[in-house]
């Protein structure tokens, strides 16, 4: 290739979809470790950085020698127990720092890497401990997360609207009365870009679904679904814990302190387009001085720590899907649970949800169909999927 030949980035070149898998098969590994961390009276601070040391390690493996393909963490790892929603991934000097989970916690475990600037991003819910059966609020949560994220997932197809998939969402969450948390948004992704102009909103509220354009799915995209229900209302509030989550945009100002200037060219150069954890810069308290000076200006974004009441339980999944000509890939993406230990009572009623989410990820041809009909008459699989929803 002539240095004068631009390089495709799109699905259209194998290439591409090679590195978003290798990148979701690298997230994919390390949530296996963090997984397995949290138990009884770990810290989440310490299983944080676990998952970033392991991020780094699993990434350094791959496309060695390669020069201009930087590779590495796509965003940090944030371990949420309970009522917190997001982005928990405390610094050693804040009071978070000392938070250890116990049994019982419901902990959401979001992480993800990225080759060559093509995330795998993804996030679980597990619970703490060995109860063989959870019942309640808890079991609805994690029924309706499930299968909401599911039937988003086969929503994001070619000539599908994104308020679509909002309002499978909200149907699902419903049924078992249960809320996707308001005005949580899920994004296109492209290369070295996780929060793309196409997005998805769940739960709108008025001033927020305003500002949400309508958007058409097509063929050779990818979108990172962010799916989080709630027991409580649907409504959170920051949190009093510190923000510790930036990344950089595109915007450009003339910095004024020295420290700034220093901390913000350490980030361009060390996380590039991607969030980072302020726990990775050298000195904290002169990170936080320029980080002030940045996210003032614009320089940075900062992914708030969110919760809902104490009490309520939130639960999430996120999954890296790309849209292709063969159907609908999942990059990176949980683990499915096994929902036969959540035993709920309620159950969802509308048929084309249930059709929705018993649906192949693949399109399939006739015969295929006639195939899958006769299975699902025989209590096959496509028939447990729609059983396990109802």
């Amino acid at each position: 290739m002539s240095d004068s030949e631009e390089v495709d980035y799109s699905l259209a070149n194998p290439d591409t979809l090679t590195k978003y898998k290798l990148a979701g098969e690298i997230s994919a590994k390390v949530l296996d470790k963090v997984k397995a961390a949290c138990v009884d009276g770990a810290n989440v601070m310490e299983i944080s950085i676990l998952g970033d040391k392991l991020i780094e390690e699993e990434t350094a493996k791959v496309y060695k020698g390669k020069k201009g393909i930087a590779k590495g963490i796509a965003f940090p790892t944030a371990v949420s127990p309970n009522h917190i929603a997001t982005h928990l991934s405390p610094l050693p000097s804040e009071p978070e720092a000392e938070l250890t989970l116990k049994d019982g916690d419901v902990v959401k475990i979001s992480l993800g890497a990225h080759i060559d600037g093509f995330a795998g991003i993804l996030a679980e819910t597990i619970t703490v401990g060995s109860a063989a059966e959870i019942t309640g609020p808890i079991a609805d949560a994690i029924n309706a997360a499930w299968y909401a994220s599911e039937a988003a997932i086969r929503l994001v197809k070619p000539g599908n609207k994104n308020w679509d998939v909002s309002d499978a969402v909200l149907s699902i969450a419903e049924s078992y009365g249960t809320k996707p948390l308001e005005d949580m948004l899920s994004h296109q992704q492209t290369r070295n870009v996780i929060d793309g102009t196409k997005r998805i909103i769940l739960n709108p509220s008025e001033g927020k679904k305003k500002g949400v354009d309508t958007a058409t799915f097509e063929e050779g995209e990818v979108y990172g679904i962010d799916i989080l229900i709630t027991t409580g209302e649907g409504k959170v509030k920051k949190s009093e814990s510190r923000t510790t989550i930036y990344k950089k945009t595109d915007n450009t100002y003339s910095l004024k302190l020295k420290a700034s200037r220093t901390i913000y060219s350490d980030i361009q150069k060390r996380f590039g387009p991607f969030p980072f954890t302020t726990r990775a810069l050298e000195d904290e308290k002169k990170a936080r001085m320029g980080i002030q000076e940045c996210t003032q200006h614009a320089l940075l974004i900062p992914y708030e720590v969110y919760e809902d009441k104490k009490g309520e339980i939130v639960v999430q999944f996120f999954t890296t899907i790309a849209v292709t000509k063969n159907g609908i890939i999942k990059i990176a993406g949980p683990a499915t649970p096994d929902l036969s230990k959540f035993k709920t009572e309620k159950k969802i009623t509308d048929e084309n949800l249930l059709k929705v989410i018993a649906s192949s990820l693949k399109p399939s041809s006739k015969k295929k169909n006639k195939k899958k009909s006769k299975a699902a008459a025989n209590g096959g699989e496509e028939a447990s999927a729609v059983e396990d929803a109802e």
